[in-house]
């Protein structure tokens, strides 16, 4: 699931070899920009418009900008960015590869967009996020981000007290509900084909959580509003909010060419690109930071991702400069 935001004025993509691509204008892509340029970094960002908060009326969890909705932060993180000189440009990624070094043996990458523009930097730093999969429930997907919500920290306070309904999908689903518990006396839990063991039961039980093990054939929609489910039966339960753990993949159109470690994670999960400390990968000069790695990072997790990634591969850079400025100095003087 993702939504394109409206477009907004592009930036020019240079001709000139940049330091940094960051692939991605996310928190994570725009935060990591933001600790490059300020590093005096030649930085492009290219952003595809589609975040995968999109559909979300506001973020919260994150002190100061609780609350506010997410294209004006992505605006205002774009515009600081640019404050510093770094360039954000409107496109998405056809391909990303490995080219020929520098004649100093410096690392390349050349970037193709899908309109055939091309750019070529010293380093990539990947932050394109992920896409929630649902479940394939009929008239689930057109409530996704407004009354069918996934996390509890991010949209949880906005549904309390409300009628709410766990569409369970896996292991991870009985954590959901224990959860969405704390939110509302009125929770019910739709197993959909899953088989909570008797302690689960019990707990549930403990805890007034209902079961239902009819399979879910349909959310019900009235006046364009989620009304409930309608299950195999004919039974219909009144839902006001339902709760999904979606599988979450991170997105790597584009990327095959840089040969990124991935793994799928337990439970069904879902699928993330591997990295270690600082967003570093075993791709060399390739760094990931934000939701294509750390799949349930919120948007203050994913910021602070980017900015390490952003400040190590500065350093990174600072000692590749100094090695070949090194070089040309011993050249010079034989």
């Amino acid at each position: 699931m993702s939504a394109r935001t409206s477009h907004y004025e592009s930036d020019a993509l240079p001709t000139e070899t940049v330091d940094v691509v960051v692939i991605g204008g996310g928190a994570a892509g725009l935060n990591g920009a933001l600790m490059l340029a300020r590093s005096r970094r030649s930085v492009v960002v290219i952003d595809s418009g589609t975040p995968r908060n999109a559909p979300a009326a506001a973020m919260h969890g994150f002190i100061v900008l609780d609350g506010t909705p997410p294209p004006e932060i992505l605006k205002r993180g774009r515009r600081q960015v640019r404050e510093y000189g770094g360039r954000i440009v409107f496109g998405e990624v056809a391909t990303a590869e490995s080219a020929a070094p520098s004649a100093e043996g410096d690392l390349r990458f050349t970037v193709t967009l899908t309109d055939g523009r091309t750019l070529t930097a010293r380093r990539v730093l990947v932050a394109t996020g992920l896409r929630d999969v649902l479940p394939e429930v009929p008239g689930l997907a057109e409530h996704w981000g407004h009354s069918v919500v996934h996390c509890p920290y991010c949209h949880g306070y906005e549904v309390r007290d409300e009628p709410i309904g766990i569409l369970a999908t896996g292991p991870a689903s009985v954590h959901h509900a224990w959860l969405f518990r704390q939110l509302t006396d009125d929770l019910v839990y739709f197993t959909r084909g899953t088989d909570p063991d008797s302690e689960t039961r019990a707990r549930f039980a403990a805890r007034n959580i209902r079961i239902v093990e009819t399979d879910v054939k349909e959310v019900v929609t009235e006046q364009g509003a989620l009304a409930g489910v309608r299950l195999t039966d004919g039974a219909f339960v009144g839902r006001r909010i339902l709760a999904v753990a979606t599988q979450m993949q991170a997105r790597t159109e584009g990327l095959e060419g840089l040969q990124l470690p991935m793994e799928d994670l337990p439970d069904n999960m879902g699928r993330r690109i591997v990295s270690a400390m600082a967003g570093t990968t075993e791709i060399p000069g390739v760094w990931v930071a934000g939701n294509a790695t750390d799949l349930t990072a919120q948007v203050g997790a994913s910021a602070a991702a980017g900015a390490l990634a952003g400040s190590h591969i500065n350093a990174v850079l600072a000692a590749a400069d100094t090695d070949a400025a090194l070089a040309a100095a011993q050249k010079t003087t034989g």
